[in-house]
């Protein structure tokens, strides 16, 4: 496996020298700033990044405020006690899109979001307790209990959050394949423990987050689009 020095090198060399590559680098939450996101905050990230995929950005960028509103801020409890004719009018809403999978992927996640937290103390107690090791179990996790959060969904959310974890990303995605990381099916468990294998052995060589590896990897790599 390709060295991560190799792969830093090639990213500086590709964007213009180390300055201009680490200005383009994200930052992580730690875990005890990761424990501390509120479990309403989850659900609104989960039902953006649903509402997000297969669909225009932006527009559920410009329209999330009425989202925000139309869901009562994502109060767990509130979407919880919502009955099944009133999220058949969300599903009308013209403030929203209305996609009925969708608006029901509300009350599912909040169903998920409420059970761990009922568990864990909180969701984002939860989440905290996974590690760059085995980052892709809460990807498993979340396709397995929540409600359109597999593929790529469920990590973007976290990224969103500011939670520390790679991305399947096309240029990641290119890189892995082309370099004999995975073979096969891209979210198959094969895949993402050889993924996740690989990230941690350049999260240990470099002691850097998950979320700058996945950027680095990506910008020394291919068109560099959605990193």
């Amino acid at each position: 496996m390709e060295s991560f020095d190799a792969i830093y090198q090639r990213a500086c060399e590709r964007k213009g020298g180390a300055y201009n590559l680490e200005a383009m680098l994200p930052s992580s939450l730690t875990k005890a700033q990761v424990a501390k996101i509120p479990d309403h905050r989850f659900l609104a990230e989960m039902t953006k990044k649903v509402f997000q995929s297969g669909f225009v950005w932006r527009v559920i960028e410009q329209k999330w405020p009425d989202f925000e509103t139309v869901f009562f801020e994502f109060n767990i409890e509130k979407v919880l006690l919502m009955p099944d004719e009133m999220f058949e009018q969300k599903a009308t809403d013209k403030r929203i899109v209305r996609n009925f999978k969708k608006v029901m992927t509300v009350r599912d996640n909040a169903l998920m979001v409420s059970d761990v937290a009922r568990r864990h103390g909180s969701f984002g107690e939860f989440v905290a307790q996974y590690s760059p090791q085995n980052i892709t179990e809460l990807w498993l996790y979340l396709k397995k209990h929540g409600a359109r959060l597999g593929g790529n969904t469920g990590p973007y959310m976290l990224r969103a959050l500011g939670i520390d974890t790679f991305l399947f990303s096309r240029d990641i995605e290119d890189y892995l394949r082309k370099n004999d990381i995975i073979s096969g099916g891209l979210t198959s468990k094969k895949s993402l423990e050889s993924a996740n294998a690989a990230f941690y052995q350049w999260h240990l060589e470099s002691g850097r987050s998950l979320s700058e590896i996945s950027v680095i990897v990506a910008l020394s790599w291919g068109p560099n689009q959605r990193l």
